[in-house]
């Protein structure tokens, strides 16, 4: 740690003057390292770090990663109430409100050579510039208590037809089967929900209008209220959140859960042996059996407001290059978890033939809430049908003209 710090000070060095170093500043922080996330001690443990190297604090309000947590971070971007340093969603539709009010890691590095910030192409923005360093690559899948279909003669819901017989058993013996909220993070599911109900190429699709949008989108959605009406999702599904049922899924009160990468860091390391990680078994013939979702969705940026202040510039970007470091990626950024876990996704991932991105994050704004908190809860209970749905998510343009 004396030698880290070490360095971590000659980096600052170069970039603060002694004076600023001796006042010290205060930064403010937004991620979305919080709550059931096994890395946020990490992060906080980081910030913590650079406080001691630099005499500089910092002011952090990060929080789990959903809908109302995007929201609030583009609000605060909209009134100028954006943090200095900001994990975010890239290259995507989430991001693309606030790059007038980011810095290009490209115009960072031309001022600061010596730290040779990575500029990674796969967050390349619409106009060709990369704006966010990416710490987190991501994938998601089936997770399963397998010591609860060992306990109960279940095979693994390799397929439909194994799927099904699970959730009717688990229902007989009061075991919730799949761990889902469908009130403020729905999304897993209803990725995988259209990827089990066609072809690879049309979970790719990206429709300008009601026309053409595949068949297996509407099939999802109802395969959703097929597994609602078969008894599949907590009877308060709609209502009910994502710690609650989060942490069913870790007591072993609940069987499977649809989550990612993240979500594998939190399990308990008592259960890393009887937790796997799996493709969501498909319902129609011509689905892949071996997709899943996965790539680089999120990254660390610095604000045009911190850049553009001089009393604050230099902390920034030393807090920037702190956060993106090799041993910070190590902390926050890599697999926290072992034994069959961390196995089961070697697996999904090395016999995938297609990793898929998820669609929802080229969606705009207005219409990825519609589809994900608008229509999921009705679809699944019934009161809105798969076409009401679409049509009322596509006339919102989601994908653009």
């Amino acid at each position: 740690m004396k030698k880290w710090f070490a360095l971590l000070l000659a980096v600052l060095m170069v970039l603060t003057s002694a004076l600023a170093l001796a006042d010290g500043v205060t930064l403010k922080t937004v991620s979305s390292f919080a709550g059931t996330d096994a890395a946020a001690d990490a992060y906080v443990q980081l910030l913590k770090d650079y406080e001691a190297a630099t005499g500089n604090k910092v002011e952090d309000a990060s929080a789990t990663s959903d809908e109302a947590w995007k929201a609030s971070v583009l609000n605060d971007f909209a009134v100028g109430n954006e943090p200095d340093v900001l994990f975010f969603f890239a290259a995507n539709a989430d991001s693309a409100p606030i790059l007038d009010k980011v810095v290009p890691i490209s115009e960072i590095n031309e001022a600061y050579p010596d730290l040779n910030l990575t500029e990674n192409a796969v967050l390349t923005e619409a106009d060709g510039k990369v704006y966010a360093i990416p710490s987190r690559p991501f994938w998601e899948g089936l997770f399963v208590n397998t010591d609860l279909f060992e306990q109960y003669g279940l095979e693994l819901p390799t397929d439909w037809a194994k799927l099904e017989t699970a959730i009717a058993k688990f229902n007989e013996v009061g075991i919730v089967p799949i761990a889902v909220s469908l009130s403020d993070i729905p999304h897993y599911i209803s990725e995988f929900a259209i990827i089990a109900s066609g072809t690879p190429q049309e979970h790719m699709a990206r429709p300008k209008t009601l026309e053409e949008v595949p068949q297996s989108w509407y099939d999802g959605m109802d395969l959703i209220h097929k597994l609602y009406e078969m008894g599949a999702f907590a009877k308060d599904v709609n209502a009910t959140t994502e710690a609650v049922t989060s942490q069913m899924f870790k007591d072993k009160k609940a069987a499977m859960q649809i989550d990612g990468s993240w979500f594998a860091n939190g399990i308990p390391a008592a259960n890393m042996d009887t937790t796997i990680v799996m493709p969501f078994p498909t319902y129609a013939e011509d689905a892949d059996k071996t997709a899943f979702i996965g790539g680089v969705s999120m990254g660390f940026y610095l604000t045009r407001k911190a850049w553009d202040d001089p009393e604050k510039r230099d902390a920034a970007v030393a807090l920037l290059a702190h956060l993106t470091s090799a041993d910070a990626a190590t902390k926050i950024g890599g697999y926290q978890f072992t034994g069959k876990l961390l196995a089961s996704s070697y697996d999904m991932i090395n016999n995938a033939n297609y990793m898929l991105s998820p669609f929802q994050d080229s969606m705009t704004k207005e219409a990825r809430e519609t589809w994900l908190l608008g229509c999921i809860s009705s679809v699944a209970d019934g009161s809105m049908t798969a076409k009401a749905c679409w049509e009322k998510v596509m006339a919102l343009k989601p994908f653009g003209e």
